[in-house]
């Protein structure tokens, strides 16, 4: 879909994401997420977690992916504002999910969620235009 034939309401396609172990520590370290909570289950563990944990810097990695699958090659992400919720562990399935909330001419607003089995592990809006004068 082009952007500027979206309208308020229009549902994004699904996207269920398997969480991994290996997808949790590749993840936090390609954004030089260092932190031990993310690769290390003792240090998990010992900060009162069952297992390590997606980092913030992947879950926005995830929501930028997800958006930019929808919207296409030609589209620009300007703006995302994220609130984490329940976490991501090794095991888990992350189902995306987002509508479109406004349009602005060829700028349009999504809301965004994220859940697991234990609820909402991501709401994020974000808005996304066309990539340096796309579509004219």
């Amino acid at each position: 879909m082009m952007l500027p034939q979206c309208r308020v309401g229009t549902s994004l396609p699904e996207l269920d994401l398997v969480i991994d172990r290996s997808t949790i520590v590749a993840a936090a370290l390609a954004s030089q997420d260092f932190e031990d909570v993310h690769h290390d289950p003792g240090a998990a563990q010992g900060r009162g977690t069952p297992d390590i944990f997606m980092s913030i810097n992947s879950t926005n990695g995830f929501v930028d992916r997800f958006v930019t699958d929808w919207a296409g090659p030609a589209s620009r992400i300007r703006r995302t504002a994220l609130r984490l919720g329940v976490p991501n562990f090794p095991g888990d399935t992350m189902r995306m999910t987002g509508e479109v909330t406004a349009v602005d001419g060829d700028v349009v607003t999504l809301e965004v969620l994220g859940r697991n089995d234990r609820g909402v592990h991501v709401t994020a809006s974000v808005t996304v235009g066309p990539y340096a004068g796309a579509w004219r």
